[in-house]
């Protein structure tokens, strides 16, 4: 097992921005990826609207989570694709982390850490 950093690169950000977020993660050298829809809220301003007569708000809008693990990738690479590609300098646009991963394992191989991922 080698010294090499794993990191997760997570980022939640607009569904429709998601195809040009692959292609930016596929021209980095990061292809794989783990994609989730969620909801959530954060300063993109609440929508109000009206059905049957009743007056809602919706605040949780509606992100697509995407997550990919690199060790041989520089993990601010991976995040400055996803930061270029998700952009329409728009509230709402969506948020980039970066974290340490302790450890990796690969269920068919057995292999660990940075050889896992």
């Amino acid at each position: 097992m080698s010294d090499t950093e794993i990191k997760l690169v997570m980022a939640f950000i607009r569904p429709d921005k998601l195809s040009d977020v692959k292609q930016a993660l596929a021209e980095v050298g990061a292809p794989s990826l783990t994609v989730t829809n969620v909801s959530g809220r954060g300063s993109q301003p609440a929508k109000k609207g009206q059905w049957r007569g009743e007056e809602y708000t919706v605040d949780l809008h509606q992100k697509v989570k995407v997550e990919c693990v690199v060790a041989d990738i520089p993990a601010d690479d991976v995040a400055e694709a996803i930061v270029d590609a998700a952009h329409t300098d728009e509230k709402g646009d969506g948020k980039v982390f970066v974290l340490p991963v302790e450890s990796a394992y690969q269920i068919r191989t057995g292999k660990t850490g940075p050889d896992a991922v």
